[in-house]
C-alpha cells in the first residue's frame, strides 16, 4: 500500500512521514514551492518537489476563502496542495494522501470546519489522514477498512509541541526547524510590501515578487528598488528584465536601484541620498543604456511620501 505525503520539511510533516512508514507502508514524499514558501532541506527524505508559479499568484490575488492576518491565503493555497497531492495519487497508484497538519494549530486552517472543507474542495473527502490528530478526528476510510491501525496514531490538538518533541526524540529527529514556517504571506513587512504592489501593478508576476523579496521599495509614478548590501546589488541586477532601468551612484559608494516605470529624476535623488555623497550637493547617477543625471539627494522628510514600510 502507498501513500502521498505531503512534506514541507518541518516537524509535524516528517513525523507524520514516519508515523505511516512505521505501519509498513510506502511513502511518496511530496514537496510544494510557491513563489512565496521556501522549505527545508532534508537529507534523509528526497520528496517529488513540484512547484507552483504563475498560476498560484491568481490564487494570491484573488483567494476564494480570504485571507488570515496578513496576505495569506490559507485555505485556497491548501486546497491546491491537496490538489497536487490527489494528482499524484492517482498517478502512483496510492491509496490516500497523509499530512502533518494538527488539529487547531493554526487558527484559519486547521480548525475542524477548514479541514473538511478543504478536503470536500480538493475531492479527497475521507482520504487525508493526519497522523498526529487522527484520534481527534473522524477515522478515515482507510482507517475504517483497517488498511491503517488507528491505534498507532495520536491525538493532538492545539499548539503545544510537547507531543510532538517527544516523538522526535523517539524516532531520532534532533535537527528540525520551528513550526513557525517559511511563508512570506505571513510576515507584515513582506505583505505590507504586496499589499503595495497589488495597488500599484495588479497583474504583477514572479519577477515582481522575486524583486519584494530585497531592498528598499518606494512607489510613485513608477517603483523603484534600492539594494541595502552587495548581495542585493547583485540580485537588482540579476532580476532587471526588459524596459527596467539601473542606476548608481558615481563617485561615491552607494547601491544599485531598478526603477520599474516612470520617475527618472525622482528615482535617482533617492538612490543619491542612500549613496556616501554629502546631503545637500550636487550628485552624478549613472542610469544604465541611458546616459546621466545630475541630482541633489532626497531628504528624509520628503522621502518617507514614498517609501513603502
Amino acid at each position: 500500500m502507498k501513500a502521498v505525503v505531503l512534506f514541507s520539511g518541518g516537524l509535524d510533516s516528517m513525523l507524520a512521514l514516519k508515523l505511516i512508514q512505521a505501519q509498513g507502508i510506502e511513502a511518496i514524499p511530496v514537496r510544494i514551492a510557491t513563489p512565496f514558501l521556501k522549505h527545508e532541506e532534508v537529507e534523509w527524505v528526497k520528496p517529488i518537489e513540484v512547484s507552483l508559479g504563475e498560476e498560484y499568484l491568481e490564487l494570491v490575488k484573488r483567494p476564494k476563502h480570504g485571507y488570515g492576518k496578513h496576505l495569506n491565503p490559507c485555505i485556497d493555497c491548501r486546497i491546491e496542495m491537496y490538489r497536487v497531492a490527489k494528482r499524484i495519487m492517482e498517478e502512483r497508484g496510492a491509496e490516500f494522501v497523509v499530512t502533518g497538519e494538527v488539529l487547531d494549530q493554526r487558527p484559519m486552517s486547521q480548525n475542524y470546519q477548514a479541514l473538511k472543507l478543504m478536503e470536500r474542495e480538493a475531492g479527497l473527502e475521507g482520504l487525508i489522514l493526519r497522523p498526529l490528530s487522527a484520534k481527534v478526528l473522524e477515522p478515515t476510510i482507510v482507517e475504517r477498512k483497517g488498511l491503517v491501525k488507528r491505534e498507532m496514531l495520536y491525538g493532538i490538538r492545539g499548539r503545544s509541541r510537547r507531543v510532538q518533541l517527544e516523538l522526535a526524540k523517539k524516532f531520532g529527529l534532533t535537527e528540525f526547524k520551528s513550526p513557525s514556517g517559511g511563508c512570506l504571506l505571513t510576515d507584515p513587512s513582506f505583505s505590507r510590501r504586496l499589499k503595495a504592489l497589488m495597488r500599484h501593478k495588479p497583474d504583477f508576476g514572479i519577477g515582481d515578487v522575486e524583486l519584494l523579496k530585497v531592498g528598499r521599495h518606494f512607489m510613485f509614478e513608477g517603483w523603484l528598488v534600492v539594494g541595502r548590501n552587495e548581495r542585493e546589488n547583485s540580485r537588482i541586477e540579476e532580476l532587471a528584465g526588459e524596459g527596467d532601468t539601473l542606476l548608481s551612484v558615481e563617485g561615491y559608494p552607494g547601491p544599485t536601484a531598478l526603477l520599474k516605470g516612470e520617475g527618472l529624476e525622482l528615482a535617482a535623488r533617492i538612490v543619491a541620498r542612500y549613496s556616501d555623497a554629502p546631503r545637500g550637493v550636487l550628485v552624478t547617477v549613472s542610469v544604465k543604456g541611458r546616459g546621466r543625471l545630475t541630482v541633489i539627494p532626497m531628504e528624509d522628510e520628503e522621502l518617507r511620501k514614498f517609501m513603502v514600510l
